[in-house]
């Protein structure tokens, strides 16, 4: 057996993968969101720990006690910081966090190199400037901080006692070296750190630690190998068998994000797309980001008192997309692709006396389509192909929003059996490697096809004629946004 964990932001997930990469088991346990002010996202770092042990402790106990080695997945860029004997300072920043805006121009003042060595503009929800921002606001915590963690390699520190990440997760903290695959002195200096603050870095395929006894004890485990794992997406990636140049999967999760491996290293900082390290050797990858995807739709929802998603989509399935349905900018928590602002908020446009409750949730499902679309473009700028792409997340339960981003992105989307359970599958997967010696490519193959959503010509054309309405809006509002936020 081998077990992958994902600490996402809203649950911790369990799976257990047998030899013949079947899901034998799975399990979760709920995480929530503190936002004690405007911008900010926090979580306490002690939550994800009793979380992943409760999601383990679910597993079958005879299961759990074959396990040969672990992986971890989890949500990337959160700031946990520790103090020299290991305690927590504070809550951990995490990734839809937008307060260090400011500190972002500055990190990119005091390192003009930073582009070019991280491949990527610096965002709010990145960890280096969320230190900068500590440093500023919260001083004697950032004198005290001796280690910054990721949420995922905080759980691998209680479970090992050591203090380790790998290459696809580091890659999102603005302090990698992304090209070399290293730490970056240059950017660790201009947040006032060293690389002793810095965990050892491993590929997610490699060793990165082995379960302490206690632990081992407690969970019911051997004392097994732990693997360097992944970012959720780079984890998500592993399950979902893209690991090779040009394949691409769509994320219709919390956030929505558009992911193609690369051959290389293939930055397109300016237009705020991501470059990160895959978490197999010798590989890369491009992202699109969108900080509100699934979690837009729960909130019309939410909004119009409606526990029945699936109910909801098919009410806006029979309203129909038209030409003169109101718009959505899906901005609710700020963007990141292709505007890098997190001060943008959700906008309704175009609504009349006849608009109903029904066309704001078709609005909120285009809004999201069109998105990705904006990413799409800043991704085919920066020279990469992308082939197949397939869907995840638990939007991709509902096939009308799956005709919508077909026709969005021109381009067929492939849905496969078990894809929502990616990012652990993908850890365990990984586990399986660190012990192993496999080559990738024969662990790390697509789940089967479920079925595969052409898009609608008609369809297509609607969306690309309102499009252009779309994509101004953002720049009309832009300067609102500044003014609405201050």
């Amino acid at each position: 057996m081998f077990l992958g964990i994902d600490i996402g932001t809203s649950s911790v997930k369990a799976v257990l993968v047998d030899a013949k990469d079947a899901v034998v088991a799975q399990a979760s346990a709920p995480l929530s969101v503190s936002r004690p002010q405007p911008l900010f996202a926090e979580q306490n770092p002690e939550s994800w720990w009793t979380a992943s042990v409760e999601a383990i402790q679910r597993l079958p106990a005879n299961e759990r006690a074959q396990v040969k080695a672990l992986g971890l997945s989890g949500q990337m860029h959160g700031a946990t910081l520790l103090d020299r004997n290991g305690k927590v300072l504070r809550p951990a920043i995490l990734w839809n966090d937008g307060r260090s805006g400011a500190e972002c121009l500055e990190l990119e003042r005091r390192e003009p190199r930073a582009r070019a060595i991280t491949g990527n503009i610096m965002m709010p929800g990145f960890t280096a400037p969320k230190l900068l921002w500590v440093a500023k606001h919260e001083t004697d915590i950032f004198r005290r901080t001796a280690s910054v963690l990721l949420p995922k390699d905080y759980v691998r520190f209680r479970l090992t006692g050591e203090k380790v990440s790998d290459m696809s997760d580091s890659a999102g903290t603005g302090w990698l070296d992304v090209g070399a695959r290293e730490w970056s002195d240059a950017m660790l200096s201009a947040t006032g750190l060293n690389r002793a603050h810095m965990p050892r870095l491993v590929e997610g395929n490699a060793p990165g630690g082995t379960l302490t006894a206690a632990v081992a004890e407690e969970l019911g485990l051997p004392r097994a190998v732990v693997a360097g794992g992944g970012g959720d997406n780079a984890a998500s990636a592993v399950g979902m068998g893209v690991v090779l140049p040009g394949q691409a999967f769509l994320s219709l999760g919390t956030s929505g994000v558009l992911f193609v491996v690369t051959d290389q290293f293939r930055p397109n900082p300016d237009k705020a797309a991501h470059a990160f390290c895959h978490c197999l050797p010798g590989r890369w990858h491009q992202m699109s980001v969108m900080l509100s995807a699934a979690s837009a739709l729960e909130w019309v929802a939410q909004l119009q008192g409606e526990t029945d998603l699936y109910a909801l989509i098919d009410r806006a399935q029979a309203r129909g997309l038209r030409r003169g349905a109101p718009f959505f900018l899906p901005y609710l928590s700020g963007e990141r692709t292709p505007y890098n602002d997190p001060l943008s908020r959700g906008v309704f446009f175009g609504m009349s006396p006849q608009t109903t409750a029904v066309d704001l949730a078709l609005a909120v499902l285009e809004g999201v389509a069109l998105a990705f679309a904006d990413g799409l473009d800043v991704l085919l700028e920066s020279g990469g192909f992308i082939g197949e792409i397939s869907v995840t997340g638990g939007g991709a339960r509902f096939a009308f929003w799956g005709q919508l981003l077909a026709a969005a992105l021109k381009r067929p989307l492939t849905y496969r059996q078990g894809s929502e359970l990616g990012a652990a599958t993908g850890a365990a997967r990984l586990g399986r490697l660190a012990v192993s010696g496999e080559a990738p490519e024969a662990i790390c193959v697509a789940p089967p096809i479920a079925h595969v959503i052409q898009p609608d010509a008609a369809l297509a054309e609607l969306i690309a004629a309102r499009r252009s309405v779309f994509t101004r809006l953002y720049r009309d509002l832009k300067a609102s946004f500044v003014e609405f936020a201050q």
